[in-house]
C-alpha cells in the first residue's frame, strides 16, 4: 500500500505552508500529491506548481470537476500537465454536486452517471491523439453543419496511458468507475465497512468490464491527527483528536447538498449511522453548526480518520491495506507547518511499522 497527500483547496489559509508540505512528502517518498477544487483556487494551476518544485511524487487532481470544462479541455489539461511533470500527472474527475454544478457553474445537475460516461470515453479517446468525433447524449464533436471538423490533441502526452480516477460515493457510481476508470476516489471510507460500501460495487464494475480488481487502484483520504506524544504516546488523547474534525464531518454530513440529495450522508446511513446522519442533517440545516459537530458520534470520527499514536495509526493502516485499499492519501490537521510535517512523518513511520512500505 503507498501513501498520498491531499492539500485540499488552495486558499484555505495555510498556502504559504503547502508547497513545503508538498516538497516533504516528495522527499519522504509519498506516491502522488492530490489538490481539489469547489469554487475557488482551480486544481490545474496549484499542481502546475507543485510539479514544477518537486522531483519525484506525481501530481493528482482530485478533482477536475466535470461540469467547469469540456471534456476536450480536460484532455488538454491533463495532457499538458503529464508532458511539464515528466509523466507524473494522475487524472481525477468528479461531477461534484448540484450546489456548485448549478449554482456556480450553470451546469444542470442531471444523469450524472451518463454524463461521467460519457466525459470519460472523449476525455480517453482525446489523449489518444484519435481526430475526434463523438455523437452522445451530452456531447457531439464537430457540431452538425457548422465549419466544425475532427480534430486531434496536438500536444504528445508523456505516457501513452494517464491514469484517469473518479470520485465516487454511491453504489451506480462506484460499479460504472469500476468499469471505466483506473482508480476510485474514496472519502469517509471506514475499514470496516469499505467491502459494503465501496469495493463490492467497484468489483462489480469491474467484472462488466472483463477485468479484476488487479491494478485497480483504491484511494481513500483520510485526516490525520497525531497525538501530543507522537511515536513515544499513549491514545488517551484519541477523543481530543477527534474533536477537531467534528465540524469537517458535519459540514459534509450536515451540510453538503440537501435535504433531499447530500451523498455524504446518505454514506454515513449505509455506514449505519441513520439516525444520527438525520439528527446532523436537521440541526446544519437550522444553521446550528455546533449542534451539528456535538450529534456527530466519536466512532464516525474515529473510523474515518487515522487518529492517535502512530503505533495505533499503524494498526489502522493495517486495516485499511486488508480491506483492499492500494493508495491511502493522507490530509494532516494542524494550522502550523511543524504540525502537518510531524503527520507527514508519522505517517511513513506508520507505514514501515505496519510492514507495508
Amino acid at each position: 500500500m503507498q501513501l498520498g497527500i491531499n492539500l485540499g483547496y488552495w486558499g484555505a489559509g495555510m498556502d504559504a505552508d503547502n508547497l513545503a508540505v508538498a516538497q516533504e512528502a516528495d522527499r519522504l517518498g509519498y506516491a502522488v500529491c492530490w489538490a481539489a477544487e469547489a469554487y475557488g483556487s482551480d486544481v490545474p494551476t496549484v499542481l502546475s506548481w507543485v510539479a514544477a518544485r518537486t522531483e519525484r511524487i506525481d501530481v493528482g487532481s482530485a478533482i477536475l470537476q466535470i461540469p467547469a470544462r469540456q471534456p476536450t479541455m480536460t484532455a488538454m489539461t491533463a495532457a499538458t500537465l503529464d508532458t511539464l511533470s515528466g509523466g507524473r500527472f494522475r487524472l481525477g474527475i468528479g461531477v461534484s454536486g448540484p450546489q456548485v454544478s448549478e449554482g456556480w457553474y450553470g451546469v444542470k445537475f442531471d444523469k450524472p452517471l451518463a454524463r461521467t460516461r460519457e466525459y470519460v470515453e472523449i476525455v480517453r479517446r482525446a489523449m489518444s491523439r484519435e481526430r475526434l468525433s463523438y455523437e452522445g447524449e451530452h456531447w457531439t464533436l464537430p457540431l452538425p453543419g457548422g465549419p466544425g471538423k475532427p480534430l486531434k490533441l496536438i500536444v504528445h502526452p508523456q505516457r501513452e496511458h494517464i491514469p484517469l480516477y473518479i470520485a465516487a460515493i454511491g453504489p451506480k457510481n462506484l460499479e460504472q468507475t469500476g468499469e471505466i476508470a483506473d482508480g476510485a476516489l474514496l472519502v469517509f471510507a471506514a475499514a470496516e465497512h469499505l467491502e459494503e460500501t465501496a469495493l463490492r460495487h467497484l468489483r462489480a464494475g469491474r467484472e462488466k468490464a472483463g477485468a479484476t480488481m488487479e491494478g485497480f487502484d483504491v484511494v481513500p483520504t483520510l485526516p490525520i491527527a497525531v497525538g501530543p506524544g507522537g511515536t513515544a504516546g499513549g491514545d488517551e488523547d484519541v477523543h481530543a483528536l477527534a474533536d477537531l474534525f467534528r465540524p469537517y464531518t458535519a459540514l459534509y454530513v450536515g451540510g453538503m447538498g440537501s435535504r433531499r440529495q447530500n451523498f455524504y450522508n446518505q454514506l454515513a446511513q449505509r455506514m449505519g449511522y441513520e439516525k444520527e446522519a438525520a439528527e446532523i442533517q436537521e440541526k446544519y440545516l437550522a444553521g446550528d453548526k455546533e449542534g451539528a459537530a456535538a450529534a456527530v458520534p466519536h466512532r464516525l470520527i474515529d473510523q474515518t480518520a487515522l487518529l492517535g499514536s502512530v503505533a495505533r495509526i499503524a494498526d489502522r493502516m493495517q486495516a485499511y491495506a486488508d480491506a483492499g485499499v492500494t493508495t491511502l492519501t493522507l490530509s494532516p490537521a494542524g494550522f502550523t507547518l511543524d504540525e502537518r510535517i510531524a503527520s507527514l512523518r508519522a505517517g511513513t513511520e506508520a507505514l514501515e511499522r505496519a510492514g507495508l512500505a
